[in-house]
């Protein structure tokens, strides 16, 4: 059996210390002992972009904002949706994890960062979701492990009525807000009806081939 091999460290601002761990020609990105993510699991990452795009009344023209990048799987499912005037906005708060993207992980990233599509915003998604009014299409988080998170006690606030508020002021009519999490959570749920989105829970597989553990992805409209 191959041993893993440590390639990098990074600390969370206000949170914990990241590891880069390759493992033949995996990645894996570590909190403690935990598998944050995987090169190899992608499925559901991908899930967030694509079943968001089925939701839109013009995915091609869509102006998506994105938090954060983690392998980019995310990223480059919603680039195969967006046509030559979208747009797709990636708010990434750790600045090695962009760097790890372009340089130990530069097969899997595939490019998708150098698309001129892609505006990189270096910083904390909350940020960018308070600083807009009516100017995404919709805003996808796989922020941390969902509303249950691991890294960054500050991404709570995300996912409270005050930081669900501030991403629904960010949406344009008819956006969608999309979550995704590790595990259901039907506190968040209503959390979410609550705030006056329409919501549709739905559950995905982490492999793209339809298996693996489940994971939860909700899909609120405005």
């Amino acid at each position: 059996m191959k041993p893993r091999e440590l390639v990098g460290t990074a600390k969370v601002p206000g949170g914990v210390e990241l590891r880069l761990v390759r493992h033949g020609d995996d990645h894996i990105i570590m909190v403690d002992n935990n598998e944050l993510m995987s090169s190899r699991v992608g499925g559901s990452e991908e899930a967030l972009a694509t079943m968001t795009c089925d939701r839109l009344r013009n995915a091609a023209a869509s102006h998506l904002l994105i938090g954060g990048y983690g392998m980019g799987f995310t990223l480059r499912a919603a680039l195969t949706r967006l046509g030559p005037s979208g747009r797709a906005t990636v708010a990434e708060i750790v600045p090695e994890i962009i760097t790890w993207a372009r340089g130990p992980m530069a097969a899997l990233t595939a490019g998708c960062l150098d698309d001129p599509r892609v505006e990189l915003h270096a910083g904390d998604v909350a940020a960018a979701i308070k600083a807009a009014s009516k100017r995404y299409d919709a805003i996808l988080l796989d922020v941390d492990n969902g509303p249950s998170g691991l890294v960054r006690a500050d991404n709570d606030g995300l996912y409270s009525m005050k930081g669900l508020a501030a991403a629904r002021g960010a949406l344009r009519p008819g956006g969608v807000l999309a979550i995704w999490s590790a595990a259901p959570d039907a506190a968040f749920t209503r959390r979410l009806k609550n705030a006056g989105f329409k919501v549709e829970e739905v559950t995905v597989r982490a492999r793209s081939n339809g298996k693996g553990p489940r994971h939860t992805i909700w899909f609120a409209a405005t």
